[in-house]
């Protein structure tokens, strides 16, 4: 018998302990990746690979795959008494073949099933499961000894978010992780971002769906390459210093007949009524949360992606569509609670259980919910009775800023509130701020093309929304090509625009978010406070009618960084702004520089306090806002 403790995320054995079938079917085993799917071992001193699968329901499980000419008479598998589990030992097979589970349903059907916890996949659109034995050898030790460090909340988070499939093509062609591993850890490196955020890795079958739309929630898509590939390209990230955070969807999936959908021709995974189980936005099957095996399945590939491949933190999509029985559906298309309300109680009470199984098992990883609601308490303590998320993304903070940047300079006065808003509610959670690959699709434009005014205004535009996201409190998440000013959209069949680099308007761009992400990583004041009320002060929230905005930021021991921004083509000269204390202060960035592409307005890198008192402060300083600009003076 194994002496494997269940619960682990340790490689699969030859047998299933009784531990694992009792956890398995309380919804308490988290590391079925060790325990369920396809797993080369030597039975009796026979090499072979064990195969374990999920299928309650079947009347009749049979393994097919090369190894037997996909022939279903031949490899019958046998139930784990009452547990669900159907096993089979395969002896002569291993690393490198493809199966499927031949699935016999209770009312007569014959259906060809894809391994649900399956490392690797053949290469879309087929769908056969391979056998995988991961042999990858780390070589992070250093950075996963200091990760809790490095990603405690007062340290600086910029996260560059990119789609692995549109990142960079190789004559029309995505390269593979291996590839990729080394250019992107010198381009993140170059910008200065903290983080790589992997729009989601998992395998999907349908490239357009950019991954949201998953099918396996253990196996990285063979699009790029192995599970040993992908691994690589993490090992390199770490020892460039870079966190990786991956995209990870636990509310919903595709209805592809291969797939989780009706797996033993029972709704098994999913809710059996449509007013629960079909997400009428994306057309896809949602997870029944309430049911104990399916809450393991997807907490076990929650660990699996922080275990097995190093992850720095799970970004949990869509978690607003999880939260609420009605969400998408008019009167009538939804079931109420237990308790007659719209809450949906089975998967308030998985996030929870995901959020504090995280914190506990996989110390200094972070959660991230992308929440676009007013739920309260989405980074509360769950104790508190919160969610217990480390961050959410500020959606309000998103629509608010682009439809204000959005509009001509001449009207931002009567929609001041715009920038103002967040303010009432900046620190009721911990916020990263959001420029995502949602906002450059389906029409959007990107960023750039967003801007109002002619060319130069578009790019100062452009610059000043980057400044404002940087230096404001959050974390900071910004999507490929907007680092340097890409003016077509994204398109996940295409790339980032690295040929515009050739043109300095486009190199000085990259050069400001490279410079802007430097600043907010050496200044304690724009990031140990970022989820910190002490951490921010309003200075001039209240000039609309010229459209500029001033505030401190606050470090923890004292450090102080003064923020300037004009949101008009007008310079403002010799505007006052109230300071702490006095003496000289440093002009230490100015979007306006002219080696950003700006008309070289400022303060000349210095200006002196006076003793006129201003804006509730003792000090003053007289300084120059320039046009569609930030400036951030710090003392000394």
């Amino acid at each position: 018998m194994s002496t494997r403790t269940a619960g682990t995320m340790d490689p699969g054995t030859a047998f299933i302990t009784d531990m694992d079938v009792h956890l398995f079917n309380e919804g308490s085993h988290l590391g079925l990746g060790g325990v369920l799917g396809a797993h080369p071992v030597r039975l009796d001193g026979v090499q072979g690979t064990r195969f374990a699968v999920w299928a309650p329901a079947a009347a009749d499980v049979r393994m097919v795959g090369d190894f037997n000419g996909w022939d279903g008479a031949r490899h019958a598998m046998h139930p784990l008494a009452s547990s669900g589990i159907w096993q089979a030992f395969v002896p002569g097979i291993g690393h490198g073949e493809r199966y499927k589970y031949r699935v016999h349903t209770p009312h007569g059907e014959v259906v060809d099933k894809a391994d649900p916890v399956a490392f690797h996949a053949e290469d879309p659109p087929r769908t056969a499961s391979v056998v995988w034995e991961i042999r990858h050898d780390w070589a992070d030790a250093d950075w996963m000894a200091r990760r809790a460090e490095v990603q405690a909340l007062d340290r600086p988070i910029a996260v560059y978010e990119l789609h692995l499939g549109s990142w960079r093509r190789d004559d029309g062609r995505s390269p593979g992780y291996r590839e990729l591993a080394e250019p992107l850890a010198e381009h993140v490196t170059r910008l200065g971002f903290t983080h790589v955020e992997l729009l989601p890795v998992m395998e999907h079958p349908f490239y357009g769906s950019w991954g949201y739309q998953t099918t396996g929630y253990f196996a990285p898509t063979s699009r790029y390459g192995t599970p040993d590939d992908l691994m690589h390209m993490i090992d390199v990230l770490h020892g460039a210093g870079i966190g990786v955070i991956v995209d990870w969807v636990p509310s919903h999936f595709p209805d592809d007949p291969h797939a989780l959908a009706r797996f033993d021709g029972t709704h098994l995974y999913e809710h059996a009524d449509p007013k629960e189980g079909r997400h009428m936005d994306w057309d896809s099957l949602v997870f029944n949360h309430g049911r104990h095996e399916v809450r393991g399945f997807l907490l076990s590939s929650a660990m699996w992606w922080l275990g097995r491949f190093h992850a720095d933190g799970l970004r949990v999509d869509a978690v607003a569509s999880m939260l609420y029985r009605d969400y998408s559906r008019r009167e009538g298309e939804w079931i109420p609670n237990v308790h007659g309300g719209r809450e949906n109680l089975e998967a308030v009470a998985f996030l929870r259980r995901l959020t504090t199984e995280v914190r506990d098992r996989v110390p200094g990883a972070l959660t991230i919910a992308e929440e676009s609601t007013a739920w309260p308490g989405v980074t509360r303590p769950v104790a508190a009775g919160g969610l217990g998320f480390d961050l959410k993304w500020d959606m309000g903070w998103m629509h608010d800023t682009l439809a204000y940047m959005g509009r001509d300079p001449i009207h931002r006065a009567h929609h001041h509130h715009e920038l103002t808003f967040r303010g009432l509610y900046a620190f009721s959670e911990r916020f990263m701020l959001p420029l995502s690959h949602d906002e450059v699709v389906h029409g959007k434009g990107s960023l750039l093309d967003r801007m109002p005014g002619d060319d130069w205004q578009r790019r100062a535009n452009l610059r000043l929304l980057l400044g404002a996201q940087f230096t404001q409190p959050g974390k900071k998440l910004l999507f490929m090509g907007g680092e340097l000013g890409q003016p077509a959209e994204w398109d996940h069949e295409g790339q980032v625009a690295w040929d515009l680099l050739g043109d300095d308007r486009h190199a000085g761009l990259m050069r400001y978010t490279a410079d802007l992400a430097a600043r907010y990583r050496q200044l304690r004041a724009l990031h140990a406070g970022d989820t910190e009320p002490w951490g921010f002060e309003w200075v001039e929230a209240d000039d609309a009618a010229e459209s500029v905005l001033a505030f401190l930021r606050r470090g923890p021991d004292g450090e102080l960084a003064l923020v300037v921004q004009n949101f008009t083509p007008v310079p403002r000269l010799n505007r006052r702004f109230g300071v702490p204390h006095p003496g000289g202060w440093r002009e230490v960035l100015n979007s306006d520089a002219a080696e950003y592409g700006g008309s070289g307005q400022g303060n000349q890198g210095w200006a002196e306090t006076t003793p006129v008192p201003s804006h509730g402060h003792p000090q003053s300083l007289v300084l120059t806002a320039p046009p569609l600009a930030v400036v951030v003076m710090v003392p000394g």
